[in-house]
């Protein structure tokens, strides 16, 4: 591949992207698909579409551009939480680093690579993406010094960005910690492990042991049920409850409904219908006597008086057998996975190494399709191929065919196979038994990062060595030399891989087009008509941040030795900046958030990226015969891992845990002005099990908030902007 073809590519590529950022903005124009393309908006929000037919909306305009632009970062923590800032934080040191490398690397170290040896250039667009790497570099020059210099600006200048990154980001979490302790979660307490007693049931064992152990600071407690038959209870219960008020309130009842949270379950009161037992008193009258605690599971959440004593509770090991009486900080109440609760804790332990198995396993599987993309990148490969599949050979050997086989049909098959590999680990982390999602989605995030990682990098520059061996004869002593040389020869693959799954990716994320297909099949094949009823999604955290970090481990590891791939980063960084904004104002609903926890996975990822291009240099430069350069290396590599131990000494215990003094002087406030009470009060209804609605609220609404006869107040949706679709109030 010469320059005049990743030219070629690159402009089809960008066409494309146009054609579809064009057709986005002619989609999010249309009613029809509101619930679409502001789902983020209309969670929040009770609307419904007009249809007005003007001419402006079937006109590509770049307006949402400029509101993703203009959005402060105080509108995206309200809109996505510190979670979505955390990310576009990445995605802003990224834009920030590589700039950086793409000035010293596209002015200083490319024209090195050029005229690295004495040979005979044509035109620049007709000169092979070789002529522009280290490959190109002589044995022994001494113009590897300044290569060797460069990494280290590059290394100190990520360094640099990412300790005041760090310090920014610990200093929101600990404004979202502060601004957060009146949630319930911080007096609450999941234990699990519970011991079976024919005595007494679960409920009855939770209150003695911590009536006896924190008498002073124990308040009540919630089971956890099993959800099947529990469920169907709750429903019956819900459908005889709303007949109930039909025939008592029939006018109101089109207007303000029973809140479905203050079900007996969830620790509130109804006027007509006894309360399921979460407290410290078991009743086994309820649902069907005593049959109900065979339903209970071995897992309750514990309220205390006070953060502090939940604090040192759930970091506290209960019992001398340390699989029972296990501690945890609860969740908040919309984060809670139920169905993972139930799980035993006693085989957590072996779902983790089967599914650890399971992973590796995985990876392994999906070494075969990277194999065969490898195969497809290095044509001259392909002989050896072809005498195991002599079929393939007339194709092979056509020019038209070969541009294809070595252009866009490797880094799209590969694209297409990574695209089943997020679900899998998505699966494979709810199987751990995750007690959030929002940790279950951060476990998929680690999985799918390594997966991608290991067969998009290492695993496309292990295969294109071992297919390099076996399309020559080469000895053991030539192996070395042959790996080290991979990356740069690598480096056209992963071109056309950021352009066709980077640039691609960010078009069908502003497209939505399973999001399409499911409104489509919702209204007109199912037809449901009422489009409030429409699900929106939560931002796919674990597919979105492995595939930045991914983009930023290939900017690092090509920098210094294949220098071209870096204008093309910075455009999908650009992109990603502008279309991750425009999607966490309006698509996603952020019904969930980890706090921030995101970003030492990226500090974690970043240091590895850099560590990597330092080892390869290390290889590099040794080959290339320029041993003092090659010497400076090691203290490079160490001053980098010594960056990264202060960084996790510093800030990572921010992230980990709770600082005491924090919560001390919190419950200290909430004493002095009298509030603690009230939060007591409102303890044992935060949490409901069998609600999907409490679950997605941020506040609960009672009954006796709704005004019978006088109507329900909505407010209009507000920051839309003059190409959004016309909303008018549902009555």
């Amino acid at each position: 591949m010469n320059l005049s073809a990743l030219l070629t590519s690159a402009g089809i590529n960008t066409a494309i992207c146009v054609v579809l950022f064009s057709l986005y903005s002619v989609l999010r124009k249309q009613p029809s698909l509101v619930n679409v393309y502001f789902g983020q908006r209309l969670a929040q929000k009770r609307v419904k579409d007009h249809d007005p037919y003007w001419l402006d909306r079937f006109v590509p305009s770049a307006s949402w551009i400029m509101k993703a632009w203009e959005a402060s970062e105080d509108e995206l923590l309200e809109a996505g939480g510190l979670d979505a800032v955390v990310f576009l934080r990445a995605v802003v040191f990224s834009i920030r680093i590589f700039s950086i490398v793409a000035i010293i690397c596209l002015f200083v170290v490319i024209p090195l690579n050029y005229y690295g040896q004495e040979m005979r250039h044509d035109s620049i667009t007709a000169e092979p993406l070789a002529v522009f790497t280290i490959d190109n570099i002589q044995e022994g020059s001494k113009w590897l010094w300044v290569h060797c210099f460069s990494l280290y600006v590059i290394s100190g200048c990520a360094c640099f960005l990412l300790y005041h990154e760090y310090i920014d980001i610990m200093k929101m979490r600990l404004v979202t910690v502060t601004t957060s302790l009146s949630a319930p979660s911080y007096f609450t307490v999941l234990v699990r492990g519970i011991p079976w007693s024919l005595e007494d049931s679960y409920s009855g064992t939770v209150s003695k042991f911590f009536s006896n152990y924190y008498a002073s600071s124990y308040l009540s407690h919630q089971m956890v049920y099993q959800s099947g038959p529990i469920k169907r209870i709750v429903t019956l219960k819900s459908d005889a409850e709303k007949l109930y008020h039909k025939f008592k309130h029939p006018i109101a009842e089109s207007r303000c409904r029973p809140m479905f949270m203050k079900c007996g379950l969830c620790g509130g009161s109804t006027p007509s219908f006894k309360r399921l037992a979460c407290d410290s008193e078991p009743r086994r009258n309820d649902f069907g006597g005593s049959k109900m605690r065979t339903k209970e599971c071995a897992a309750a959440l514990v309220f205390f008086r006070s953060r502090y004593a939940a604090l040192v509770a759930s970091q506290s090991i209960q019992s001398s057998h340390p699989m029972t009486w296990v501690t945890d900080p609860a969740p908040e109440p919309r984060d809670v996975y139920w169905s993972n609760l139930c799980v035993p804790y006693q085989i957590l332990w072996i779902r983790r190494i089967f599914i650890f198995v399971a992973s590796i396993a995985l990876v392994i599987f999906y070494l075969a399709p990277v194999v065969l993309v490898q195969s497809l990148v290095q044509y001259d490969k392909l002989q050896a191929l072809q005498k195991i599949f002599p079929v393939f050979k007339g194709i092979f050997q056509r020019r038209f065919m070969s541009q294809i086989l070595t252009g866009y049909l490797p880094s799209v098959i590969l694209m297409l196979f990574m695209y089943l590999g997020p679900p899998i680990m998505f699966f494979f982390s709810t199987l751990e038994g995750s007690i959030s999602r929002s940790r279950r989605k951060r476990s998929a995030c680690i999985k799918v990062l390594f997966f991608i990682i290991w067969n998009v990098f290492f695993g496309n520059y292990l295969s294109g060595s071992v297919l390099d061996r076996i399309g020559r004869a080469s000895n053991v002593s030539q192996i070395s030399k042959q790996l080290a040389r991979a990356v740069p020869l690598m480096a056209k693959f992963f071109m056309t891989y950021v352009m066709t799954s980077g640039w691609a990716s960010l078009s069908c994320e502003l497209i939505q087009p399973f999001g399409l297909l499911y409104y489509y099949f919702y209204r007109y094949i199912l037809r449901y008509k009422d489009d409030s009823s429409y699900g929106t999604m939560t931002f796919p955290y674990h597919t979105e941040v492995p595939r930045v970090l991914l983009f930023g481990l290939l900017g690092f590891t090509c920098s210094i030795f294949a220098p071209l791939i870096l204008p093309l980063l910075l455009v999908y960084f650009f992109l990603a900046y502008l279309v991750y904004r425009n999607q966490i104002l309006n698509v996603y609903e952020t019904k969930y958030q980890s706090g921030g926890l995101y970003w030492p996975i990226v500090h974690y990822s970043t240091i590895f990226s850099l560590v990597v291009t330092q080892l390869i240099a290390l290889g590099v430069f040794g080959i290339k015969k320029s041993k003092v350069a090659s010497s400076f290396m090691f203290p490079l590599i160490i001053a980098t891992l010594l960056f990264n131990e202060y960084c996790r000494q510093r800030f990572h215990p921010i992230f980990k845990d709770t600082a005491a003094q924090v919560v001390i002087e919190m419950d200290r406030q909430d004493e002095a002005s009298m509030r603690m009470e009230e939060i007591h009060a409102k303890l044992p209804s935060s949490y409901c099990q069998f609600s999907s609605k409490c679950n997605n609220m941020r506040e609960p609404i009672p009954v006796n908030d709704c005004e019978i006869g006088t109507g329900v107040r909505f407010e209009e949706l507000e920051g839309l902007d003059h190409d959004s679709p016309t909303l008018v109030i549902r009555p």
